[in-house]
């Protein structure tokens, strides 16, 4: 049987446990957050333009042990207020686009919304990594609802093109494969693969910008044709009558 010390510290460890899942779910919650703003204007430019700038977009939320890892590396004190305070990577989305404008066009739409709040911007694409790496990384706050209390959640996000996110994703292949210790050619050949993939960037852009002004025409009536079934919603005639006589200022 259990003595009253034993109780005391069995219900103490309950407390912390329960605490750090809420503080991990409330990050869960934040990437649900910013993936539905994501989501919503990506459907939205579809709709509108018949066109999205967003290929595609992930997410990842940090184990326990990553954040406890990541505490040690910066000697972070192990308290849910300091890890909320001096961990701001444990909510992450990355945001993969067609093109370099649309990383910024995309990055503008999230930051101007009323309850995104920008901590931190680097710009890794108008200022590269010494290594190559190019992307933009932002830190955005965003309010979590709870049941009791509003929580306010840090998440990184990072906008990169399709290249970008090739080459970061073969670098990280190469530096788990040697430990992070790259042989020095393979650092000068990735650096070079990662200009390559700028000039890529900038010629597919170009040529993108160069068609859609040569077809803007055509592109304006393909997307009428084509949006007119995009939310084939079934509105009754006395609403849509009653729309159009508002729409004159009429009665």
């Amino acid at each position: 049987m259990m003595g009253a010390r034993e109780m005391d510290e069995l219900s103490e460890l309950k407390d912390i446990k329960n605490e750090f899942t809420r503080f991990m779910m409330s990050y869960k919650f934040g990437i649900d957050e910013m993936m539905t703003k994501v989501n919503v204007l990506k459907d939205e430019f579809i709709y509108l333009h018949n066109y999205s700038p967003i290929e595609h977009v992930t997410s990842r939320l940090k184990s326990p042990e990553s954040i406890l890892k990541k505490a040690g590396r910066i000697n972070c004190p192990l308290s849910v207020d300091d890890i909320r305070k001096n961990i701001w990577d444990i909510a992450g989305i990355r945001i993969t686009c067609s093109f370099i404008s649309d990383t910024y066009k995309i990055s503008d739409m999230l930051t101007r919304q009323q309850d995104v709040n920008v901590i931190q911007f680097k710009n890794y694409i108008e200022h590269p990594k010494p290594n190559g790496y190019r992307s933009l990384h932002l830190i955005v706050e965003v309010p979590v609802f709870m049941s009791d209390r509003v929580a306010p959640v840090y998440v990184e996000v990072q906008l990169r093109t399709i290249a970008m996110d090739f080459w970061a994703s073969l670098e990280h292949k190469i530096y788990y494969k040697y430990d992070r210790e790259v042989p020095a050619y393979l650092v000068d050949e990735l650096r070079d693969a990662a200009t390559a993939a700028n000039r890529l960037d900038t010629k597919m852009e170009h040529l993108h910008d160069k068609i859609a002004k040569l077809n803007d025409g055509l592109e304006r009536e393909e997307t009428s044709a084509d949006l007119s079934g995009l939310l084939a919603l079934p509105l009754p005639d006395v609403l849509l009558k009653s729309l159009v006589l508002r729409s004159r200022g009429d009665q």
